[in-house]
């Protein structure tokens, strides 16, 4: 998109086409010439009269449609709605399926605030609602809603602002402040309020790039982000033999805890994600009968609900996170895990596209089945004080807990972070509090260097 004041506007020439005279209008902004023909000299004039009119104004011109950019934005205004929808149809086709929810959770948490009135607006839960799993879900596009969705998607079609009133730094921080606060009244993570204010600020780039807006608004709000908490919280993470009692108790608790214990064994001794896990296949495993084996992890099922994935299953199918789509990641494991898995593999088998942990009835392995089980054995194996605690409080804290075990283990950064599948970065910023004794290796290894010096 080029703007320019220069433009050179020439007078109206008459001209014979097909036996009829017409009215040509010709000027020039910036390198381009543009040209509009009328039937009367009359309407070319008046013409030639607004764009003069403009050039006196002191605005400027759009190189590529010869437009006062005054001009070019009224033709392009839309509703936020609207334009929100636009954006939404412009990510989907190659956004992940859970990407596709925060996108439309980014959206729905805008909205309310870029309303021109409050007067019979809808319930905030049925606003969400209906904006989350409807106006923002394209694959629901071709659906007929609710009555009573349809009811709130037709008062926000009427209500939503134009585009051209985001230029107020007002209105704006409205919307950021509305990101700030849960539907239940509680201040959001600050991690969740610098993800929607990136979207939000994509949206509105995607406004530039649509002629929508002159200039990304965003930026010129001065509101400051919390700082999000990135690091974990040494509290969760639970020691070797903590650990082992956790998988005592699930294989404690019949068919289904016997079944799941190798699966959180995994995730202890391999930092699997869990929805790598649940994609981990008989093909992904080298169980060689002594010694270590590895895990070739190639992919990842996360569960984010059959109206948001092209297939219209409830799982995505995904490749490694932050990885290209065929990238595997290989992960040594000790002798105790690939006993487990030896073990698992011939008591269960697989199911016939080879994966290694199934429901009862062969399908893949919900979080809800496994979050309750995970429930109990902790309940089972810890005191009411380390119950009441943040201690392996989620089957995910098992992959924390790994990934601490190895760093604390004196193993080099650079392979732990290539195992749990992070950047070095990332991977020290993140297990920072969680480098027990750290210190003190350091400072041993240092002693010994000097000595050898002396």
């Amino acid at each position: 998109m080029a703007y320019t004041f220069d433009v050179r506007i020439w007078s109206v020439r008459q001209r014979k086409d097909r036996g009829q005279s017409t009215a040509e209008l010709r000027w020039k902004v910036g390198g381009t010439p543009h040209s509009q023909t009328f039937r009367t000299k009359t309407l070319a004039d008046g013409r030639r009269a607004e764009l003069l009119s403009a050039v006196r104004m002191g605005e400027q011109f759009d190189e590529a449609t010869g437009l006062p950019v005054s001009e070019l934005r009224r033709r392009n205004d839309v509703s936020w709605y609207q334009h929100a929808r636009d954006y939404i149809e412009m990510k989907w086709p190659t956004s992940p399926a859970k990407t596709r929810t925060t996108l439309a959770e980014a959206m729905a948490s805008a909205t309310p605030a870029l309303v021109s009135t409050h007067r019979g607006m809808p319930e905030s839960r049925e606003l969400r609602r209906a904006l989350y799993g409807w106006a923002f879900n394209m694959n629901r596009w071709k659906e007929e809603p609710p009555a009573d969705v349809a009811r709130v998607l037709e008062w926000v079609e009427s209500h939503t602002v134009a585009m051209s009133e985001l230029e107020d730094p007002l209105l704006l921080r409205k919307v950021l402040n509305g990101f700030t606060v849960r539907l239940d009244g509680k201040t959001a993570a600050a991690s969740v309020m610098r993800r929607k204010r990136a979207i939000f600020h994509n949206a509105l780039g995607y406004a530039v790039e649509a002629r929508r807006l002159t200039v990304n608004p965003l930026p010129q709000v001065q509101w400051k982000l919390p700082a999000p908490v990135e690091q974990v919280d040494p509290g969760c993470v639970v020691n070797p033999k903590q650990a082992a009692q956790l998988l005592k108790a699930v294989a404690e608790q019949g068919a289904r805890g016997e079944h799941l214990k190798t699966f959180f064994a995994v995730m202890y001794y391999a930092a699997p994600r869990p929805a790598e896990v649940v994609w981990l296949r008989r093909e992904n495993c080298e169980l060689p009968l002594k010694g270590w084996g590895t895990l070739h992890l190639d992919g990842s099922r996360p569960r984010v609900g059959s109206s948001w994935t092209d297939s219209g299953t409830a799982h995505d199918v995904r490749g490694l996170k932050w990885r290209p789509r065929k990238d595997v990641r290989h992960v040594p494991i000790p002798p105790s895990l690939v006993t487990a898995l030896r073990d698992h593999l011939d008591r269960y088998g697989t199911t016939p596209d080879g994966r290694l942990f199934q429901t009862a009835r062969g399908g893949i392995v919900q979080e809800s089945g496994y979050g309750e089980v995970w429930a109990r054995a902790r309940k089972k194996a810890f005191t009411t004080e380390q119950q009441a605690s943040p201690l392996a409080a989620r089957p995910y804290d098992l992959r924390h807990a790994c990934v601490s075990l190895w760093l604390n283990s004196g193993v080099d950064p650079v392979e732990v972070a290539r195992r749990a599948g992070h950047s070095v970065a990332v991977l020290l910023k993140v297990y920072a509090k969680c480098l027990d004794g750290a210190t003190d290796m350091a400072n041993a290894r240092i002693d010994a260097a000097l000595k050898r010096w002396r």
